[in-house]
């Protein structure tokens, strides 16, 4: 089998309704119960204008940098409601994919959002698509194809690893990544997270809230508070 050309057809893919449950529950909250160090890197940003979250399992994509043949291939396998994530190799001098495209991930195969680790271009038209786009710039050059590249395999993303399956959740803050096979145990903790995050956002807005533990911990680090001005 010719490692760096692979196309595996077959995932182990997460409950659609386990995917589903993660629905409406933003990133950051969900980041926050996986000790925050699930999100890819912000240079990955939100280019479009979805009304809604991304979620949805991942079809992997490792391209070659500045090659698209294995988006290409992607384009013949992923499903609906996949999010296509792509390791372009950190290349950023060239575009992967544009409008043409776009238009068939989104309209043929409904995919549920995608995430390049690398540019885009048609951005003019592209910035107001509802489907969720995340990448990290625009140019004009575009891209090689040649390979070679692999569907469904590993990949780093973002400064991630994302594995085939995994679930992908994205929203104007940024996209992470959470391992299909902790998902189960994350959600629920997302959700209570969440609701008492809103709880806690309404006591901070009225003053409701306790702040003395930041005097002790600013304490115990050893901080120094001076009642004086600077003085260089």
């Amino acid at each position: 089998m010719p490692v760096g050309k692979r196309i595996y057809l077959k995932r182990k893919l997460p409950d659609p309704e386990l995917v589903k449950g993660f629905e409406g529950i933003p990133a950051s909250n969900v980041a926050d119960c996986m000790e925050r160090n699930c999100a890819m890197n912000p240079r990955i940003r939100l280019m479009s204008s979805p009304d809604h979250e991304m979620v949805g399992p991942a079809f992997t994509v490792h391209t070659r940098a500045g090659d698209n043949l294995a988006i290409y291939a992607a384009l013949r396998f992923c499903h609906e409601g996949d999010v296509v994530v792509i390791d372009n190799e950190g290349d950023t001098t060239r575009s992967l994919i544009g409008e043409v495209m776009m238009s068939y991930l989104r309209d043929q195969k409904k995919i549920a959002g995608i995430v390049i680790d690398g540019p885009i271009r048609d951005i003019d038209n592209l910035q107001n698509w509802k489907l969720p786009i995340y990448a990290t710039s625009t140019t004009p050059g575009g891209p090689y194809k040649e390979g070679p590249g692999e569907l469904n395999v590993p990949v780093s993303c973002g400064n991630v690893s994302v594995n085939p399956g995994d679930v992908i959740l994205g929203d104007p803050d940024g996209v992470i990544c959470i391992p299909r096979k902790d998902a189960p145990e994350i959600l629920p903790k997302a959700q209570a997270f969440h609701k008492k995050d809103d709880e806690k956002a309404v006591l901070f807005s009225q003053g409701k809230v306790d702040l003395s533990w930041v005097d002790d911990s600013l304490k115990n680090k050893g901080f120094d508070i001076i009642d004086d001005i600077y003085r260089p």
